[in-house]
């Protein structure tokens, strides 16, 4: 039984590489988006990072440099090669952006979004958070965007240029992320959001609670 059991986790190690790397290669070749490796968890399930407290465990850049981030094939194989168990970060800014606000509140706004017919693009859900992925915006643009509104709930947060995402089946120290919507196609771009339609439906959705967690029905 002990043999069996070993053969079993190994497979799945191997499924879970393949399907990183494979994660990897559609958002660089069929999107577009320059990716890097995150740093990634030890066997103890700790950050890889020399920081002992570090608030987002494994699941951030830290060797390479976010500014690493590449379509070449090459080099990502080669990323992967050598840590086949790290997560997939895609840098934001350029290609892709993205709002993300706690899970409870996602999975509400999402119901509140079809209702209305506002539609989004490809959604991400974490262990604790919602990541909706928007076309790319710039900080001057999201600055006048969010002027022009009476309230925005403080637990939604911004990533845009100089910043990421991480995709899935990236793993957390808490657990797997995956896709809440999927992009239409592996080989093309998915369509994405513009940030103002997404921020306004938020911001309509939103009842006057600091966190932004309650949502209206």
């Amino acid at each position: 039984m002990r043999g069996v059991s070993t053969l079993v986790s190994k497979v799945s190690r191997l499924r879970s590489r393949a399907r990183l790397l494979g994660a990897a290669r559609i958002a660089s070749q069929g999107w577009g988006w320059p990716v890097l490796p995150g740093v990634g968890l030890d066997a103890e399930g700790a950050c890889r990072c020399p920081r002992p407290e570090c608030v987002i465990p494994g699941v951030h850049p830290h060797d390479p440099k976010l500014l690493a981030a590449t379509t070449d094939a090459r080099m990502i194989r080669w990323w992967w090669s050598r840590r086949p168990q790290a997560p997939v970060i895609v840098a934001t800014g350029t290609h892709v952006c993205a709002l993300s606000l706690p899970a409870e509140a996602g999975a509400r706004v999402l119901d509140y979004f079809d209702a209305l017919r506002v539609p989004t693009g490809p959604v991400i859900t974490t262990p604790t958070r919602y990541v909706l992925l928007v076309a790319p915006y710039s900080f001057p643009e999201l600055a006048e965007l969010l002027e022009t509104q009476d309230w925005v709930p403080t637990s939604l947060r911004y990533h845009g240029p100089g910043g990421y995402v991480v995709l899935p089946p990236s793993r957390t120290s808490t657990g797997a992320l995956r896709w809440v919507r999927r992009p239409a196609s592996t080989r093309r771009t998915p369509w994405l959001p513009v940030v103002g339609d997404l921020v306004e439906a938020l911001v309509a959705a939103s009842v006057a609670a600091p966190d932004g967690a309650t949502l209206a029905p």
